[in-house]
């Protein structure tokens, strides 16, 4: 094999088209396509929801139809202003956030983000985020009209608003109760989002599964909080924040250890992945895809190059194909 092919330089502009027909000379042709509960992607990558927006932005600096799926800015029943500002705070390996879900709203999504979406050429998931499980129920019901859509992630982890959010996938009975109220409401796949901020995050993940999740996305932010030491006060409006960004990688590749010993449904990994080798591991731990969140604030093309290290690490290791390595680790 021409070691010249492994040592190019990464070429965010570059085809995928153009990366194969160069790879094809040197090397066995690799299989990275996935299939995550009838979700066909391209490949493992995905942009995770409130580090992508609606991929407008990102849309302007590569054609994001490259990507095996994007998942929306999370969104609410009613439109949503968000929290007041500080929002970002930097921390050691990491961010805290407390955005508190700004959003248009699921009808102002419809009307604004949809039509450009769903011609975007690539799978899009909506993440949901309600108050109670009646929210979830009309939130999915009325998602699932868009002719398109490819699947719900309802996000029962956020730790940034007053009701709701986390406060569902903390217990596994409130998990079962949200998760019942989204499958109830759409026939499209359903994906639980759950919160690292638990005793047992296995409970959780059989409680989802058992209320009818198709597969379960990890982790979430872990809850955190900063202190600004002139003003001697928190930093945020509502004290805590979530902390994401490499810091929390270790955590949250236990849990998708954990969750893959527990349950027989597929699994996006997250939490601090920044790099190829970080997709691997979480892959090796029983991902079978994985998403991108505070990376995409370093470096917008991070998402094309864990791509594109994907491939090579297949091709460098004999391995023909994604799925052998999923779970392999254990």
């Amino acid at each position: 094999m021409d070691d010249r092919f492994f040592e190019r330089e990464y070429n965010p502009y570059e085809s995928d088209a153009s990366l194969m027909e160069s790879k094809s000379r040197h090397a066995d042709f690799a299989d990275i396509s996935v299939n995550i509960c009838g979700i066909a992607m391209k490949n493992p990558v995905m942009a995770a929801s409130g580090t992508f927006g609606f991929g407008e932005e990102y849309a302007g600096l590569y054609d994001i139809s490259r990507l095996g799926a994007v998942v929306t800015k999370g969104l609410t029943l009613e439109r949503r202003c968000g929290n007041p500002p500080p929002r970002i705070y930097e921390t050691p390996a990491g961010i805290l956030n407390s955005i508190g879900l700004e959003n248009p709203g699921v009808e102002g999504f419809i009307r604004w983000e949809w039509p450009r979406l769903c011609r975007s050429g690539i799978p899009v998931i909506a993440n949901i985020d309600g108050d109670n499980a009646n929210d979830y129920y009309r939130m999915a019901r009325r998602l699932s009209e868009l002719d398109g859509l490819a699947a719900i992630e309802a996000n029962i982890s956020c730790p940034n608003v007053e009701k709701g959010g986390m406060a569902f996938g903390q217990h596994p009975e409130s998990a079962y109760e949200a998760i019942k109220a989204v499958r109830e409401g759409t026939n499209l796949p359903v994906i639980a989002k759950l919160s690292p901020n638990v005793t047992d995050i296995r409970q959780i993940a059989e409680a989802a599964v058992n209320a009818g999740a198709d597969a379960i996305s990890l982790i979430n932010t872990l809850q955190g909080m900063a202190i600004d030491i002139h003003k001697k006060k928190p930093v945020f409006h509502r004290t805590f924040a979530g902390l994401s960004g490499p810091a929390v990688k270790p955590v949250a590749l236990r849990m998708v250890w954990e969750v893959f010993e527990a349950v027989r449904v597929p699994i996006i990994g997250m939490g601090g992945i920044a790099s190829w080798q970080d997709a691997v591991e979480f892959m090796l731990a029983g991902a079978s895809a994985v998403a991108v969140g505070t990376a995409n604030f370093i470096d917008p093309f991070a998402p094309l190059k864990i791509i594109s290290g994907l491939k090579k690490y297949l091709i460098g290791q004999g391995i023909r194909a994604l799925n052998e390595i999923i779970g392999s680790a254990h």
